[in-house]
């Protein structure tokens, strides 16, 4: 059992930067892809970023990324701290919306990764609000 607990979110301006943390509960939590979901009002969950497990040398620390952020967010995990992190810079006000932290156990590719539907374990959700 994993539980999670997500912060960080708030009110900022368009241009604006803000760090996410989710922490975690558990001993096997670097045996965990981890992944950052949102969901704006009215529209369906989206996949934001993941971290593959650590441990192994085919996927320690690999990371993905929806193509709406790449290169302004960044996930990233620190197994000793239980905790992963999402790094947002070049906040827009599309950006704005519930971001969750989840938990997957198994997963296969790049694919699966992405699917919500394969994490087993989900945070409450902090609030991102970017104003224009």
């Amino acid at each position: 059992q994993v539980q999670l607990v997500e912060s960080g979110g708030g009110l900022v301006q368009a241009g604006g930067s803000l760090r996410l943390s989710c922490a975690a509960s558990g001993r096997t939590f670097s045996s965990y892809g981890m992944g950052w979901f949102r969901q704006a009002p009215g529209k369906e969950r989206e996949f934001v970023a993941a971290i593959s497990r650590s441990g192994s040398i085919w996927s320690d620390g690999t990371t993905y990324y929806a193509d709406s952020v790449k290169g302004r967010f960044t996930i990233s995990r620190d197994n000793a701290k239980n905790t992963v992190y999402l790094q947002m810079n070049s906040l827009k006000p599309e950006d704005t919306g519930v971001y969750c932290c989840a938990a997957v156990p198994y997963y296969s590719d790049s694919t699966e990764i992405r699917d919500p539907n394969r994490y087993h374990y989900w945070g409450q959700g902090t609030q991102v609000t970017v104003s224009s």
